[in-house]
């Protein structure tokens, strides 16, 4: 036992020592801004007694009222023992619950926009942008080809314009829309093209006054400010006329759209929404021969889209610009 005794002895001289003591050391905040510290402080009536840190722990006192309570409460807590580690811990917590937080959202805004870019065929999406698709093949190779509307065309940069006019019964064979050219920019190589529609309302696509030259020789037209196809939309296609060097669409066709009866200038189609909301595949019911056509929106019974998306069917015609084609895996 003897041999421990100096042990205990060096253990208890170094517990002694002014250096090696744990006391935690505190502030009293006075209301001038200045303050004490201090290792201990006790409140007796209106007085405060305290051993200053500074001046060998000797009791001191100074008035209640001249210390700034709140400041020295919130001083004496935030600098407790483990204190700043909690704080710490309570930071790093926040900023991983803040990074989980970001990389949710970041996740959630990739799976929409990838939702809004439904896959056609495998490496061939459809673009996360409005207006109207084609999906072509040219020499077996599949593509996407931007549709334009048309009606004067000025403005390319439309998404998708709503031009409304009423169905006129009476319209006889008036000529109502008016394309110029006598044939299409866009010329597909099959009968039975994929039209996809987008159905995203974009008020920005709101086309300037004179941006639609449209004679409609008396119809009730007006421009619709929310520029968007609707879920509940038909879409058929019109077989244009052409003449000279303008492809024109009567008004006994705009007429025939309102009716459930068969006529040999319109092609009914079969629409489906795609995945994600975004677009509506359209496709006409029955093969169509080589020639023009226009794309028509019919927004109800009685009112029509005169923007139409115009587009030709020619197996022999080169292959369109600017087209998406399948990205090839890597592997």
């Amino acid at each position: 036992m003897k041999r421990f005794v100096p042990i205990l002895m060096a253990v208890l001289v170094f517990s002694l020592l002014p250096g090696f003591t744990q006391t935690v050391n505190k502030r009293l905040i006075l209301k001038d801004g200045s303050y004490q510290v201090v290792t201990q402080y006790e409140v007796a009536g209106d007085r405060v007694r305290y051993k200053s840190a500074e001046r060998g722990g000797e009791w001191e006192e100074i008035p209640k009222d001249m210390i700034d309570w709140p400041a020295t409460e919130q001083w004496n807590k935030d600098h407790a023992p483990g204190a700043l580690a909690a704080a710490e811990a309570a930071r790093e917590k926040s900023a991983q619950s803040e990074a989980a937080a970001i990389d949710k959202e970041e996740q959630q805004e990739r799976a929409a926009e990838l939702a809004r870019m439904p896959v056609l065929l495998p490496g061939l999406r459809l673009p996360d942008e409005s207006g109207v698709w084609g999906l072509d093949t040219f020499q077996g190779t599949p593509e996407l080809i931007h549709l334009e509307q048309s009606n004067g065309d000025i403005n390319k940069n439309l998404g998708h314009n709503v031009l409304k006019a009423a169905i006129n019964p009476m319209g006889g064979s008036k000529q109502l829309i008016q394309i110029d050219g006598a044939r299409a920019k866009i010329q597909l190589h099959v009968s039975q093209p994929e039209l996809y529609v987008s159905l995203d309302t974009n008020d920005d696509d709101s086309p300037p006054d004179d941006a639609l030259k449209v004679d409609t020789h008396g119809a009730s037209a007006t421009k619709d400010k929310n520029n968007y196809s609707s879920p509940n939309s038909r879409y058929v296609i019109v077989r244009v006329q052409v003449r000279r060097n303008l492809r024109v669409i009567g008004a006994m066709n705009i007429s025939m759209l309102g009716k459930v009866s068969h006529s040999e200038d319109i092609v009914e189609t079969t629409s489906q929404l795609m995945p994600g909301g975004h677009w509506m595949k359209v496709v006409p019911k029955e093969p169509l021969s080589f020639g023009e056509y226009a794309l028509m929106e019919v927004l109800s019974p009685q009112d029509v889209n005169l923007d139409v998306w115009d587009f030709g069917v020619d197996p022999r015609a080169p292959e369109n610009k600017n087209t998406l084609t399948p990205i090839r895996s890597s592997k």
